[in-house]
């Protein structure tokens, strides 16, 4: 109840802000609309907005799903083989060094104007923190716990199960909440290069016609899910990892 007082408070305070600029440069609707026109069109065009958020949904959960099980397994393999890392981790940084924007046209021309295209995008911006978050994990486990592994005769699958990858799971979490915000990020620039729904094609087309009040309207949802998002991503990593204060 407190947290949900507190974002509501900052959201007011924000919405007070935003009309206080409005008001002292005397800024027109199609420069700024004012907080009350943005959510006079929220709600006129909710038909329009619930339609499109869901593509873009969709392409976000997905995109997490499938980048934090493919960064999963390449922080694994890394681990495992030294070869796999000395080949695998220069294509990560090259990765993150390389614009999403310079990749996403790429992705479009490859998959189509359809969600794959979008998915792929979400999975290149989070395969990076989730591999490096994860291997980071896997590497600084501490040796007494696998020295009595060692003693123990254990089997190298039991390593990674009972030891290495529960001592990671903290250093896991913290690359999942950074792959939580990225990830409609990702969704939505891969709409804004090509695509004909979702959120990022919504804004687009409005800030083409000059509609700002339904731009904003469309910011102000995606802003909204990707904070559910988050939460909901905390809420289950404090379940899987008990163990460990956040």
């Amino acid at each position: 109840m407190k947290l949900f007082l507190r974002g509501l408070f900052v959201l007011l305070g924000i919405f007070a802000l935003w009309q206080v600029i409005i008001i002292i440069f005397d800024l027109p609707s199609y420069i700024l609309p004012t907080p009350l026109d943005v959510l006079r069109t929220g709600f006129a065009k909710s038909g329009l907005l619930i339609s499109e958020t869901k593509i873009t949904i969709f392409e976000t959960l997905a995109g997490l799903l499938l980048g934090t099980l493919f960064g999963c397994i390449a922080a694994l393999l890394m681990t495992s083989f030294k070869s796999f890392s000395f080949w695998l981790l220069p294509i990560l940084i090259v990765s993150q060094a390389i614009p999403t924007f310079a990749i996403a046209p790429l992705l479009v021309i490859w998959f189509g104007y359809g969600m794959t295209s979008k998915i792929a995008t979400t999975i290149i911006m989070i395969f990076f923190p989730i591999t490096s978050s994860f291997f980071d994990g896997l590497r600084r486990t501490d040796p007494g716990w696998l020295d009595l592994a060692k003693t123990m005769n254990a089997k190298k699958w039991r390593f990674f199960w009972y030891i290495r990858i529960p001592a990671a799971l903290p250093s896991f979490a913290s690359g999942l909440r950074v792959a939580t915000v990225a990830a409609p990020i990702g969704a939505v620039v891969g709409e804004w290069v090509g695509a004909s729904q979702g959120l990022g094609f919504l804004m687009l087309n409005a800030n083409a016609r000059m509609q700002i009040d339904l731009m904003f309207a469309g910011l102000f949802t995606l802003i909204l899910f990707s904070l559910i998002l988050y939460f909901i991503i905390d809420k289950f990593l404090k379940i899987l990892i008990p163990w460990q204060k956040f």
